[in-house]
């Protein structure tokens, strides 16, 4: 998590009138459900964010639509024994708007991405607790006048070792989230 913040802190704001698209910040609730295995497992989340014009961050033509997520989630996952455990996790993310879908009040975009996730458990035939996490989902940006949006979003999430251990039970998961950006 400090990296995190280490990261949000050292990237310079964006000054009006070049040619980036404004850097926003925002927060979500996290709600998702292990599927596979079918061990029962819940897990809540609050994720912190800041998205970022893609071109800002890597130097290069992008479409205009491409942003760059960083977001920093922790919460608690409930196992089907009854017990509540603690999860954290850290991702990057390329985010698309669908620009050809967009509304005056909906903006639709895919994202995908990776990172890094603790859970203070594991499953049968999961070597680690610190494991990868490669995300994929599909969301809608609610607009009002001048407001920032809220969203709501849905992800397929896994957790795994990626091979590096000599046992990889991943997990699977399908992630709802609602949040607004600040």
């Amino acid at each position: 998590m400090a990296c995190l913040i280490m990261f949000f802190v050292t990237i310079e704001q964006v000054p009006a009138g070049d040619d980036y698209a404004e850097t926003m910040s925002g927060m979500s609730v996290n709600l998702g459900y292990t599927y596979d295995p079918a061990d029962k497992i819940w897990f809540g989340q609050v994720s912190l964010f800041m998205l970022y014009d893609y071109d800002r961050i890597w130097p290069h033509k992008a479409p205009e639509a491409l942003r760059f997520k960083v977001e920093g989630s922790f919460g608690g996952s409930h196992l089907e024994q009854g017990d509540i455990r603690f999860n954290a996790g850290i991702n990057i993310f390329a985010l698309y708007y669908l620009t050809d879908f967009e509304t005056d009040s909906l903006r639709p975009y895919v994202e995908a991405g990776i990172g890094g996730m603790f859970t203070d458990y594991q499953v049968t035939g999961q070597d680690y607790r610190f494991n990868f996490n490669p995300q994929a989902g599909i969301g809608i940006e609610f607009k009002k006048d001048n407001f920032p949006p809220y969203f709501l979003s849905l992800r397929l999430h896994h957790l795994s070792n990626a091979g590096i251990g000599d046992t990889n039970r991943g997990l699977n998961s399908v992630v709802c989230m609602f949040g607004r950006y600040f």
